[in-house]
């Protein structure tokens, strides 16, 4: 089997799919937790403030999701075949809430009259939290595993996907794109504004922190899978533990004022959580419901390595690319905000 710098293609490019899910989960996940906000801004102006908040970085985030999707497609069709047969509704959910979210960032400034933007708001609020649910909900499908038969062709029935562990999932998937979008408003804002969001934070973190122990109670006594990989090999719950600090430094950060170190371990927690599903997962791409020994792993879900090899390749050049890219956005638009005759 051939190898990227030492490590076999699949492998390989398990961890690029799964570098691209989290560089959107990171990026994306702090505007759809400054949307679902929204509604907790109650004047015209606060809620332009937040909306201009995210306007010029929104639609590069959302890059990562479409990189990240065409590799999952490239890399194992095998497994988008199944996943997207198995979550076909919550697909086209996100795909729905995606477009309106859309139209409620670029239609609401449009118009004048209160009632418009109002209609827009809500849209733009429930769309950035239920992407938000779905997400988590997609995740929890994944970790508690499909029905799938021999040929990992899905087997389950169309409302399968909701079940509590993944309601669950996605409950506290969007509790922390809220946490961390709250922590970016307050670097965009300032006076009452700010202060508010500031309680919000705090009341969100609380939330937060609830239900990462009640899913992390349920998964370790409910789907003991999950565990296995730590069990077998001790020295990887230094993962875990790194998240853990993580997440106890964004409270504390935040406390103090610092919340640019603070949004820094938001988005390292997100990371350390999606490294935790990839050592509880790898080599299985696709959970079966049925047991580990009949899931979908990288080697049975992914294309030739003719055509991984070619795509690594690629990789190598563009991911670069698209980090420079995101980096000079960002840099471009740093600092606060302030309304001018060309906001949003």
């Amino acid at each position: 089997m051939q190898t990227f710098l030492g490590i076999d293609y699949p492998t390989m490019w398990f961890l690029v799919v799964g570098a691209l899910f989290s560089g959107y989960a990171i990026l994306d996940g702090f505007d759809l937790g400054a949307g679902a906000w929204h509604l907790f801004l109650k004047d015209d102006r606060s809620r332009r403030i937040a909306l201009n908040a995210v306007g010029p970085v929104w639609d590069g985030n959302e890059v990562w999701l479409v990189i990240g999707g065409g590799a999952l497609f490239a890399g194992f069709p095998e497994a988008y075949a199944t996943l997207f047969s198995a979550m076909y509704i919550p697909f086209i959910l996100f795909l729905g809430f995606l477009i309106f979210r859309a139209v409620s960032i670029e239609f609401r400034g449009k118009e004048p009259m209160k009632w418009w933007r109002n209609t827009w708001d809500v849209c733009y609020s429930v769309s950035s939290a239920m992407l938000a649910l779905l997400l988590g909900v997609v995740l929890g499908n994944v970790l508690m595993g499909m029905s799938m038969d021999t040929n990992f062709i899905y087997t389950g029935h169309w409302l399968e996907f909701l079940n509590p562990y993944s309601l669950l999932v996605g409950l506290l998937s969007l509790s922390l794109f809220m946490v961390h979008g709250a922590i970016y408003l307050t670097m965009k804002t300032e006076g009452r504004l700010f202060e508010k969001i500031a309680r919000l934070l705090r009341r969100s973190i609380i939330v937060f922190v609830v239900l990462f122990v009640i899913v992390t109670v349920v998964s370790i006594f409910f789907y003991p899978h999950l565990t296995d990989r730590f069990l077998n090999k001790p020295v990887l719950f230094i993962v875990p533990a790194l998240a853990f600090l993580s997440i106890a430094n964004v409270p504390r950060l935040a406390s103090m004022g610092k919340y640019l170190q603070s949004f820094i371990f938001s988005a390292l927690s997100i990371s350390f959580m999606l490294i935790i599903v990839a050592i509880e997962l790898y080599p299985v791409v696709l959970l079966n419901s049925a047991g580990m020994d009949a899931s979908m792993s990288i080697y049975d879900a992914a294309s030739s390595e003719k055509a991984l090899g070619i795509m690594l390749t690629i990789t190598a050049i563009g991911f670069p690319l698209v980090i420079a890219y995101t980096i000079f956005v960002y840099r471009a638009f740093w600092g606060k905000v302030q309304l001018d005759e060309t906001s949003y």
